[in-house]
């Protein structure tokens, strides 16, 4: 894959973000979550009073220092800087607009699919999301597994332990938004068909 120009890869990191943040909004107005650390500030933020954004950016601080030692500088800031851009668009968007009277069904599927596209774009540009992400791209480098599958067994862990804590129709609805998220990466991120080097430049 030819490598993409620095202007390229910042617009492709803030509409990534973007979509991604659009996506944790719908899942937001039906009190669903979702797999990877975004499911796990998704539920703290249910459970606590902080915003989504500071608790995303603290579960997703772990897995940057292992981005570093196994992709490179570039992917890590890369990631870092989306990840920042998520949590900034998710607090801000309230500001903004409120999703009200919504069916749940729709928010689940509208806002997997979201996530989703904007996971694939930013995958596509040396970046990711930070969290497991990182850690389903490091099974996709090294094994050839791809990223969706990694991720969707991730997803699924997450989603069973909620189990304890939200109503069996919200975590219906997280299995349907996790579901549809998880086909979009799986169907267009294959290691075979996309190449992509993290290095550290």
């Amino acid at each position: 894959m030819e490598k993409h120009t620095f202007q390229e890869d910042i617009i492709a990191m803030m509409t990534g973000s973007f979509l991604v943040a659009q996506g944790i909004m719908f899942l937001q107005a039906a009190h669903a979550i979702t797999g990877g650390t975004a499911g796990l500030a998704l539920l703290f933020n249910q459970l606590t009073p902080y915003s989504f954004g500071v608790l995303y950016l603290l579960c997703n601080a772990p897995f940057y220092l292992l981005a570093w030692k196994r992709f490179g500088r570039r992917f890590t800031l890369n990631s870092l800087i989306s990840g920042l851009l998520v949590s900034l668009f998710t607090d801000l968007f309230s500001h903004f607009i409120r999703l009200t009277d919504v069916n749940v069904i729709y928010c689940a599927i509208t806002g997997g699919l979201l996530m989703g596209l904007g996971m694939l774009i930013l995958f596509r540009h040396r970046s990711s999301l930070g969290g497991f992400n990182v850690f389903c791209l490091l099974i996709q480098d090294k094994f050839g597994i791809s990223v969706g599958k990694t991720q969707l067994c991730i997803d699924a862990s997450i989603v069973c332990a909620s189990l304890f804590y939200l109503s069996p129709a919200i975590i219906a609805v997280s299995i349907l938004s996790a579901a549809v998220l998880n086909i979009v990466l799986a169907m267009n991120h294959k290691p075979s068909r996309y190449s992509v080097t993290y290095g550290s430049s």
